[in-house]
Protein backbone atom coordinates (compact mmCIF):
# COMPACT_ATOMS: atom_id res chain seq x y z
CA UNK A 1 0.00 0.00 0.00
CA UNK A 2 1.91 3.32 -0.97
CA UNK A 3 1.23 6.45 0.45
CA UNK A 4 2.56 10.19 -0.15
CA UNK A 5 4.82 11.58 2.23
CA UNK A 6 3.06 13.22 5.38
CA UNK A 7 4.18 16.51 4.79
CA UNK A 8 3.87 16.48 0.94
CA UNK A 9 -0.32 14.86 2.19
CA UNK A 10 -0.64 17.92 4.52
CA UNK A 11 0.30 20.73 2.24
CA UNK A 12 -1.66 19.18 0.05
CA UNK A 13 -5.36 19.36 1.65
CA UNK A 14 -8.33 20.32 -0.23
CA UNK A 15 -11.82 19.46 0.59
CA UNK A 16 -13.39 17.15 -1.86
CA UNK A 17 -17.31 17.22 -2.31
CA UNK A 18 -17.92 15.26 -5.55
CA UNK A 19 -16.48 11.39 -5.32
CA UNK A 20 -16.61 8.64 -8.28
CA UNK A 21 -18.42 5.10 -8.19
CA UNK A 22 -15.26 3.50 -7.21
CA UNK A 23 -15.60 2.06 -3.96
CA UNK A 24 -12.65 1.76 -0.92
CA UNK A 25 -11.37 -1.87 -0.46
CA UNK A 26 -11.82 -2.88 3.72
CA UNK A 27 -8.12 -2.93 3.29
CA UNK A 28 -7.91 0.85 2.99
CA UNK A 29 -10.86 1.14 5.44
CA UNK A 30 -9.28 -0.86 8.24
CA UNK A 31 -6.11 1.48 7.76
CA UNK A 32 -8.03 4.25 7.59
CA UNK A 33 -9.55 3.12 11.15
CA UNK A 34 -6.22 2.18 12.56
CA UNK A 35 -4.91 5.57 12.08
CA UNK A 36 -7.66 7.28 14.31
CA UNK A 37 -6.96 4.78 16.77
CA UNK A 38 -3.40 5.67 17.00
CA UNK A 39 -3.92 9.14 17.98
CA UNK A 40 -3.05 11.19 20.91
CA UNK A 41 -5.80 11.13 23.64
CA UNK A 42 -5.73 13.15 26.65
CA UNK A 43 -4.98 10.48 29.58
CA UNK A 44 -5.45 8.01 27.73
CA UNK A 45 -9.43 8.36 28.00
CA UNK A 46 -9.67 7.44 24.33
CA UNK A 47 -13.61 9.15 24.58
CA UNK A 48 -14.37 8.25 21.07
CA UNK A 49 -16.63 6.32 18.72
CA UNK A 50 -16.68 6.17 15.45
CA UNK A 51 -19.99 5.13 13.24
CA UNK A 52 -19.45 4.28 10.09
CA UNK A 53 -22.77 4.76 8.12
CA UNK A 54 -23.61 2.08 5.50
CA UNK A 55 -27.72 2.13 5.77
CA UNK A 56 -28.83 3.76 3.11
CA UNK A 57 -31.93 4.96 5.02
CA UNK A 58 -29.44 7.04 7.46
CA UNK A 59 -27.62 8.26 5.55
CA UNK A 60 -30.44 9.91 3.95
CA UNK A 61 -31.94 11.21 7.21
CA UNK A 62 -28.31 12.56 7.78
CA UNK A 63 -28.21 14.36 4.38
CA UNK A 64 -32.01 16.10 5.56
CA UNK A 65 -30.72 17.15 8.78
CA UNK A 66 -27.44 18.21 7.16
CA UNK A 67 -27.85 19.74 4.29
CA UNK A 68 -25.38 18.48 2.95
CA UNK A 69 -25.77 15.49 -0.31
CA UNK A 70 -22.56 14.03 -0.34
CA UNK A 71 -23.19 12.12 2.44
CA UNK A 72 -25.24 10.05 -0.08
CA UNK A 73 -22.63 10.19 -2.69
CA UNK A 74 -20.05 9.65 -1.03
CA UNK A 75 -17.66 5.79 -0.56
CA UNK A 76 -17.90 6.13 3.08
CA UNK A 77 -19.43 8.09 5.70
CA UNK A 78 -18.22 8.30 9.44
CA UNK A 79 -19.57 10.27 12.36
CA UNK A 80 -17.03 10.54 15.37
CA UNK A 81 -18.27 11.12 18.03
CA UNK A 82 -17.67 12.42 21.97
CA UNK A 83 -18.39 9.22 23.64
CA UNK A 84 -18.21 8.60 27.89
CA UNK A 85 -20.33 6.08 27.64
CA UNK A 86 -18.23 3.56 27.85
CA UNK A 87 -16.42 5.53 30.89
CA UNK A 88 -19.70 5.56 32.47
CA UNK A 89 -20.32 1.87 32.27
CA UNK A 90 -16.80 0.93 33.47
CA UNK A 91 -17.14 3.83 36.49
CA UNK A 92 -20.71 4.92 37.36
CA UNK A 93 -19.30 7.47 39.76
CA UNK A 94 -17.62 9.35 36.87
CA UNK A 95 -18.41 13.06 37.17
CA UNK A 96 -18.72 13.02 32.93
CA UNK A 97 -20.84 16.36 33.01
CA UNK A 98 -18.31 18.87 33.50
CA UNK A 99 -17.06 21.45 30.71
CA UNK A 100 -13.11 20.07 30.65
CA UNK A 101 -14.86 16.56 29.99
CA UNK A 102 -17.05 17.28 26.73
CA UNK A 103 -13.74 19.27 25.96
CA UNK A 104 -10.91 16.21 26.33
CA UNK A 105 -13.92 14.37 24.10
CA UNK A 106 -14.34 17.21 21.48
CA UNK A 107 -10.43 17.01 21.01
CA UNK A 108 -9.83 14.03 21.15
CA UNK A 109 -12.34 13.60 18.59
CA UNK A 110 -10.78 15.86 16.12
CA UNK A 111 -7.69 14.45 16.44
CA UNK A 112 -8.85 11.03 15.71
CA UNK A 113 -10.62 12.57 12.86
CA UNK A 114 -7.97 14.72 11.54
CA UNK A 115 -5.83 11.64 11.22
CA UNK A 116 -8.43 9.49 9.41
CA UNK A 117 -8.48 11.94 6.73
CA UNK A 118 -4.98 12.52 6.63
CA UNK A 119 -4.36 8.94 6.06
CA UNK A 120 -7.05 9.00 3.17
CA UNK A 121 -5.63 11.72 1.49
CA UNK A 122 -2.09 10.13 1.60
CA UNK A 123 -3.48 6.75 -0.52
CA UNK A 124 -4.88 9.31 -3.15
CA UNK A 125 -8.54 9.33 -1.41
CA UNK A 126 -9.89 12.93 -0.81
CA UNK A 127 -12.89 13.83 2.02
CA UNK A 128 -14.91 16.50 3.95
CA UNK A 129 -15.91 17.11 7.33
CA UNK A 130 -19.29 17.74 7.64
CA UNK A 131 -20.15 19.80 10.93
CA UNK A 132 -23.56 20.95 9.55
CA UNK A 133 -24.60 17.07 10.88
CA UNK A 134 -25.23 19.73 13.93
CA UNK A 135 -27.74 21.65 12.62
CA UNK A 136 -30.37 18.94 13.95
CA UNK A 137 -27.93 17.11 16.29
CA UNK A 138 -30.41 15.47 17.94
CA UNK A 139 -32.01 14.09 14.74
CA UNK A 140 -28.55 12.96 13.84
CA UNK A 141 -28.15 11.16 17.73
CA UNK A 142 -31.73 9.67 17.17
CA UNK A 143 -30.83 8.46 13.78
CA UNK A 144 -27.61 6.41 14.99
CA UNK A 145 -29.14 5.86 18.17
CA UNK A 146 -26.78 7.10 20.40
CA UNK A 147 -26.60 6.47 24.12
CA UNK A 148 -26.37 9.32 27.16
CA UNK A 149 -23.06 10.52 27.52
CA UNK A 150 -22.48 10.35 23.66
CA UNK A 151 -22.69 13.10 20.95
CA UNK A 152 -21.73 13.34 17.30
CA UNK A 153 -19.30 15.85 16.41
CA UNK A 154 -18.27 15.63 12.96
CA UNK A 155 -19.31 13.83 10.26
CA UNK A 156 -16.62 13.07 7.02
CA UNK A 157 -17.35 12.10 3.63
CA UNK A 158 -14.65 9.78 2.13
CA UNK A 159 -14.04 8.49 -1.48
CA UNK A 160 -11.85 8.62 -4.52
CA UNK A 161 -12.09 12.26 -6.01
CA UNK A 162 -14.29 13.51 -8.88
CA UNK A 163 -12.73 16.94 -9.03
CA UNK A 164 -9.24 18.95 -8.19
CA UNK A 165 -9.92 22.28 -6.34
CA UNK A 166 -7.53 24.52 -6.04
CA UNK A 167 -5.96 25.47 -2.28
CA UNK A 168 -7.94 27.78 -0.21
CA UNK A 169 -5.77 30.41 0.94
CA UNK A 170 -4.97 30.59 4.90
CA UNK A 171 -4.46 33.45 7.18
CA UNK A 172 -0.93 34.44 7.23
CA UNK A 173 1.34 33.43 9.75
CA UNK A 174 1.31 37.36 11.26
CA UNK A 175 -2.26 36.64 11.87
CA UNK A 176 -2.06 33.33 13.69
CA UNK A 177 1.65 32.92 14.72
CA UNK A 178 2.62 34.71 18.03
CA UNK A 179 5.63 35.09 19.90
CA UNK A 180 5.42 35.34 23.81
CA UNK A 181 2.54 37.37 24.09
CA UNK A 182 -1.27 38.26 21.68
CA UNK A 183 -0.24 41.16 19.37
CA UNK A 184 -2.49 44.19 17.88
CA UNK A 185 -4.30 42.84 14.94
CA UNK A 186 -2.17 43.30 11.85
CA UNK A 187 -4.69 45.27 9.83
CA UNK A 188 -2.18 45.13 6.74
CA UNK A 189 -2.08 41.14 7.00
CA UNK A 190 -5.69 41.40 6.99
CA UNK A 191 -6.26 43.44 4.11
CA UNK A 192 -3.84 41.46 2.17
CA UNK A 193 -5.41 38.36 2.84
CA UNK A 194 -9.06 39.75 2.05
CA UNK A 195 -7.77 40.27 -1.33
CA UNK A 196 -5.49 36.91 -1.52
CA UNK A 197 -9.49 34.87 -0.62
CA UNK A 198 -11.26 37.42 -2.54
CA UNK A 199 -10.04 36.35 -5.60
CA UNK A 200 -9.79 32.35 -4.66
CA UNK A 201 -13.62 33.04 -4.48
CA UNK A 202 -14.45 35.00 -7.69
CA UNK A 203 -12.31 32.63 -9.40
CA UNK A 204 -13.90 29.76 -7.94
CA UNK A 205 -17.74 31.00 -7.89
CA UNK A 206 -17.63 34.02 -9.69
CA UNK A 207 -18.24 35.82 -6.35
CA UNK A 208 -15.99 37.36 -4.15
CA UNK A 209 -15.98 36.92 -0.88
CA UNK A 210 -13.43 38.50 2.06
CA UNK A 211 -12.72 36.83 5.27
CA UNK A 212 -14.80 39.06 7.26
CA UNK A 213 -17.65 38.40 5.09
CA UNK A 214 -17.26 34.80 5.91
CA UNK A 215 -16.73 35.82 9.81
CA UNK A 216 -19.93 37.88 9.73
CA UNK A 217 -22.41 35.29 7.84
CA UNK A 218 -20.72 32.38 10.53
CA UNK A 219 -21.17 34.92 13.93
CA UNK A 220 -23.14 37.65 13.67
CA UNK A 221 -26.22 35.49 14.69
CA UNK A 222 -27.23 32.73 17.10
CA UNK A 223 -24.56 29.55 16.56
CA UNK A 224 -26.78 26.23 16.65
CA UNK A 225 -28.55 27.50 19.82
CA UNK A 226 -29.99 23.43 19.70
CA UNK A 227 -26.21 22.23 20.62
CA UNK A 228 -26.05 23.35 24.43
CA UNK A 229 -29.11 21.79 25.55
CA UNK A 230 -28.86 18.37 23.64
CA UNK A 231 -25.56 17.96 25.29
CA UNK A 232 -27.21 18.78 28.75
CA UNK A 233 -29.70 15.91 27.57
CA UNK A 234 -27.21 13.72 27.34
CA UNK A 235 -25.20 14.38 30.22
CA UNK A 236 -22.45 16.70 29.11
CA UNK A 237 -21.90 20.27 29.79
CA UNK A 238 -23.53 20.68 32.77
CA UNK A 239 -20.94 23.05 34.57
Amino acid sequence: MNSKQTVETILSHRSIRKFTNQPISEEVFNTLIDSGRRASSSNHLQAVSIVRVTDPKIRQGIKEASGMTYVEECAEFLVFCIDFQKHHQLNPDAQLDWAEVTIIGAVDAGIMAQNVLLAAESLDLGGVYIGALRNNIEQVSELLQLPEYCAPLVGLCLGYPDQDPGLKPRVPKELMLYENSYPELDKTAVDSYNKELFDYYEKRSGKGLHWQDGIKKALEQPVRPNVLPYLQKQGLLKR
